[in-house]
């Protein structure tokens, strides 16, 4: 069994941010996420997006964004745990013990779950089953990994939109194919795509993927016309996520549908359990980025407070720290 002081759930903004406010506070730190790489569904869903409503930039890149935060809280030393799910909760002498996914354990003094939208994974691409081994993407971690390649973007909402902004000049080719003539995506980035040298089928699917061992083409049927074949190296499937709370549901945690409902503490129904961010709920809640820094924070002194009853609930500035 590992320990730690506080063990934050989820890797988004404000888990990072929790992070590195746990570090600033002097309690070790260790940051589960069921998806491979830190910024939730910043990361995964919009990392080329810029983002307009974070205190003290007038624009940042969600990968950007995402970056800072982990550089942020680097000099405490968190322990990441990407690729793992935290899947049940029990208490040993009234601490928290998370039992996570693989079967190993993590004793903690608190527990600071900050999951967004809970437990996410992309809708699967129909015809992937069966198809080529490799070439087929969900999550788009270096945009310079597809320079010279031919891309097919399926789907019509915001992030299959950023991804053709984002790879058209860098890959050879990108073709976007959405099965419906409108388009989800915000207006002027659908407005911005359409006046690059992007191609944009519409009304029409990805019936079939070709090649052997890695994808070579792509059979694209219009509704009710012929199949053309395309030169494919990388298929990216944006088509949105299904997202639920996952074993956090079990938990016993008092609940708003998705969402865990919180006091002023940021502390739930639980001992030494709080919640930031996206997936909390209270009465005025607002979803913002920059709100769930702030929750974070709040979580993160209260949790110090009942790991250690004599800590001061707050410790001050980080500007009186130098």
């Amino acid at each position: 069994m590992h320990e730690v002081d506080v063990a934050v759930i989820g890797a988004g903004p404000s888990g990072l941010f929790a992070a590195y406010y746990a570090g600033f506070r002097g309690l070790s730190v260790a940051v589960i996420d069921a998806l491979p790489e830190p910024g939730g569904q910043v990361s995964a869903m919009y990392p080329e997006k810029l983002i307009l409503d974070v205190a003290g930039f007038p624009s940042i890149k969600g990968r950007d964004l995402v970056s800072n935060l982990v550089a942020q809280a680097a000099p405490f030393g968190p322990q990441y745990l990407l690729g793992t799910r935290a899947e049940k909760l029990s208490y040993a002498d009234g601490r928290p013990v998370l039992g996570l996914a693989g079967g190993d354990q993590l004793a903690c003094g608190a527990v600071v779950i900050t999951g967004g939208l809970g437990s996410f994974s992309p809708r699967p691409l129909p015809c992937a089953d069966g198809a080529p081994g490799t070439g087929i993407v969900y999550f788009v971690t270096d945009p310079t990994e597809l320079t010279d390649r031919d891309v097919l973007i399926v789907g019509g909402g915001d992030s299959a939109f950023d991804w053709a902004l984002a790879l058209q000049p860098l890959a050879r080719s990108v073709t976007l194919v959405h099965r419906r003539e409108k388009f989800r995506a915000h207006a002027s980035t659908v407005a911005r795509v359409l006046s690059l040298p992007v191609r944009v089928v519409v009304n029409a699917e990805v019936t079939r993927l070709l090649g052997d061992g890695a994808v070579t083409g792509a059979e694209v049927t219009v509704r009710g016309g012929a199949a053309e074949t395309l030169p494919v190296d990388t298929v990216v499937a944006a088509l949105g996520f299904t997202a639920d709370l996952g074993p956090l549901a079990e938990w016993g945690l008092r609940l708003d549908r998705r969402h865990i409902l919180v006091d002023s503490a940021m502390a739930t129904n639980l001992p030494r359990v709080f919640a930031a961010g996206d997936i909390t709920e209270y009465p005025g809640k607002v979803r913002l980025i920059a709100t769930g820094f702030g929750e974070a924070a709040t979580a993160v002194n209260n949790a110090a407070v009942a790991i250690d009853p004599s800590a001061h609930l707050f410790p001050g500035h980080s500007s009186d720290a130098g």
